[in-house]
């Protein structure tokens, strides 16, 4: 079959290959035939879990399935599913657990679908992390990424007053529609927030954190910026906050939370932002799209 697979000395790190069939090798495994996959920040800008030449990457998958679980966990041979591991996925066909996967409804498109499961399920996950938000301000950095927009709906979904931070006012287009009450540039004004849904890291998280009324909660999602955070807790103790930060990796297996999301893109209820479409043969496109910026939520290609 064909396969995206890690190739350092390529222009992008990665190029097309030739490789064996993937087999299922346990019970509750199934294979699906992939129709589309989707781009992640981490996996383009880091080959997250790709670190042999050979190796295939790829998080993010959606495809119909072409040989059940043995163990009948899954769903049947034919159905359209999406789902997650943390490699194996850009290629054409990809064995996954079948508590990672999920149904994708009658209305949503393959391309939609695959743009779900990482970061659908982080987004999920991030807002629970903070309880209750009915209300309640919540900022969230980064807000016009992949993760950022899908974070924006769900806590406006779940009644918190959405604070978007974005780089420039170009990439707030759109935000107000999916539930940000303000959209911001800079954290100027911001104070005070119960909880920060963080994308950015160094000195956005640091900043956010100084924003955090008593007892606030920080979930440190991710880092875009590649630099470090300095905070000084000592400060924010002698200021009279108890506030936390915590550090955020999804919990598997994620397929009841994939889907959640899927159901509410199919009623129309979540809008997954698929801000860049095109086939994977122009990968190396897509990646320098995304790493530029240029992509207003996420990246999604069609495998042939």
């Amino acid at each position: 079959m064909r396969a995206i697979v890690f190739r350092p000395d390529a222009a992008r790190s990665f190029a097309f290959a030739e490789v064996p069939d993937p087999v299922p090798a346990a019970r509750n495994e199934l294979l699906i035939d992939v129709k589309a996959i989707s781009l992640n920040f981490g996996e383009v800008k880091y080959a997250d879990n790709a670190e042999h030449p050979g190796d295939i990457p790829g998080w993010d998958s959606a495809g119909v399935v072409v040989a059940a679980a043995p163990d009948g966990s899954g769903p049947p041979v034919g159905t359209r599913v999406a789902g997650a591991a943390w490699s194996q996925g850009w290629a054409q066909r990809r064995v996954l657990a079948s508590e990672n996967v999920a149904v994708i409804p009658d209305s949503v498109d393959f391309e939609t679908a695959a743009a779900l499961p990482v970061a659908g399920v982080t987004a999920v996950q991030s807002i629970r992390r903070l309880g209750p938000v009915l209300g309640k301000r919540v900022l969230i950095t980064g807000a016009s990424g992949g993760v950022g927009r899908l974070a924006v709906q769900l806590a406006a979904r779940a009644g918190a007053h959405v604070i978007a931070a974005v780089g420039s006012p170009e990439r707030g287009a759109g935000l107000g529609a999916l539930g940000a009450a303000e959209i911001v540039v800079g954290l100027d004004g911001v104070a005070p927030v119960h909880g920060v849904v963080e994308h950015v890291g160094g000195a956005m998280l640091a900043d956010a954190y100084g924003l955090l009324e008593d007892g606030g909660t920080v979930i440190a999602v991710g880092s875009a910026s590649g630099q470090p955070t300095m905070i000084d807790l000592e400060a924010a103790r002698m200021a009279g906050k108890n506030n936390r930060i915590e550090s955020f990796m999804a919990r598997w297996p994620v397929g009841g939370e994939l889907q959640y999301v899927l159901d509410l893109t199919g009623r129309g209820q979540l809008d997954a932002q698929v801000g860049y479409r095109d086939g994977w043969d122009n990968l190396d496109a897509a990646i320098e799209a995304l790493l530029d910026r240029r992509v207003a939520g996420k990246a999604a290609l069609t495998v042939s």
